[in-house]
């Protein structure tokens, strides 16, 4: 891994010192280090448009360089910003993007949903006309590369990337940092919502820690997995996928088991319920105001009042946040019949409450037992 604090002398010698982006594990040395040693020129974001639209804002206040960070499936958000308000023919707005790089080649072959874009993130650049280079584990290298990249910036004012391979800016070792800010783990909340809800309930589990927390529960407690999505990909989306089974089977309950970072990423979708008759929804977010599955930097999680947001956008609530087990409780058992789309903000501590493996599952066999579960009564 490159020395993180080489890096960053590196990038104030050429004059990047703002930094903001979405958090993501092949960029856990990077992102750690600007948390511990930059403050406020380090701003961690909803999404990645947004890191570049803020990063737009800073160039236009400053006429300085920023840089803006993110994992490869995070460029998906950018495109839109990165095409129409950046690019030359626009605002001609000069930055650095630095983009782990996951599922490069054959290196995460249990994780299909990085496969796609693994292969077209150097290909997406080029689309866009982004001129990129790929950065190895040499401290000299990496000074080379950001002189390049700036002075380029500078004289274009046009964008550059930075493609951050495995092993390059990450310790492969991610902490589990447990805290004690609320008595609940994650997985202990899950298991609550299991045993409060109907055995038919369908699942849709967020993407990073939920995903792999249901996953060893139905192992756990000798379940099927036939009722469960596990959203693997597509952070932010699991709520909608629930959604559209909710809308198409209106005789079984659908839960979404969703994350404070994921809910917060594409938090417009929270309107739909003032629009729809959903009243076999319920969003659950495991809120423990961090991006936990990418190193545990800090998200607005804890900073919101999400029953509040909820119950503006049509959902029905308890009024407030559930801390512990038996306000779990007594919150699914209000909620869950009570004829509109429910809504519960549980509060958690971080970490995981035990160690877990990877996922490794076949992801059609899965959708497909699914599938078949929720078309078996028409």
């Amino acid at each position: 891994m490159l020395d993180q604090r080489k890096v960053f002398g590196v990038l104030e010698k050429n004059g990047i010192s703002f930094f903001t982006g979405v958090p993501d594990s092949y960029l856990n040395g990077f992102c750690n280090y600007a948390l511990d040693n930059l403050s406020n020129r380090n701003i961690i974001v909803a999404n990645e448009g947004n890191a570049v639209a803020i990063a737009a804002g800073h160039y236009f206040a400053s006429k300085e360089i920023p840089l803006v960070y993110m994992q490869n499936s995070g460029l998906g958000n950018t495109i839109n910003p990165l095409a129409s308000l950046t690019d030359i023919n626009v605002y001609a707005v000069p930055m650095l993007l630095l983009i782990g790089w996951r599922g490069q080649g054959n290196t995460e072959p249990n994780h299909p949903q990085h496969k796609l874009q693994g292969e077209i993130t150097p290909g997406l650049l080029k689309l866009m006309h982004i001129p990129y280079e790929i950065l190895s584990d040499s401290d000299d290298e990496f000074e080379r590369v950001i002189e390049k990249a700036v002075a380029f910036c500078k004289r274009e004012r046009k964008l550059f990337g930075l493609i951050v391979p495995k092993g390059v800016m990450a310790d492969p070792d991610k902490p589990n940092n447990v805290d004690d800010t609320y008595p609940m783990s994650r997985e202990e909340a899950m298991e609550v919502v299991l045993d409060q809800m109907p055995d038919d309930t369908v699942y849709s589990a967020t993407t990073g820690r939920a995903t792999r927390e249901l996953f060893f529960l139905r192992e756990k407690r000798n379940e099927g997995k036939e009722n469960d999505f596990l959203n693997v990909g597509s952070m932010g989306h699991a709520s909608s996928v629930a959604l559209g089974i909710a809308l198409e089977k209106k005789d079984r309950h659908v839960v979404v088991l969703d994350g404070d970072s994921a809910t917060i990423m594409h938090m417009g979708a929270l309107t739909m319920a003032s629009k729809l008759d959903v009243p076999n929804f319920m969003h659950i977010v495991l809120n423990n105001g961090a991006h936990e599955s990418v190193g545990g930097q800090p998200s607005a999680g804890h900073l919101l009042n999400f029953t509040k947001i909820a119950e503006a956008c049509g959902y029905k609530t308890i009024g407030k946040a559930v801390e512990s087990k038996e306000e779990l409780i007594c919150a699914i058992k209000e909620l869950k019949d009570c004829g509109k789309a429910s809504f519960i903000d549980c509060r958690i501590h971080k970490g995981l409450s035990r160690k877990l493996p990877p996922i490794i599952f076949d992801h059609r066999e899965a959708i497909d037992s699914l599938i078949d579960n929720l078309n078996k009564r028409q």
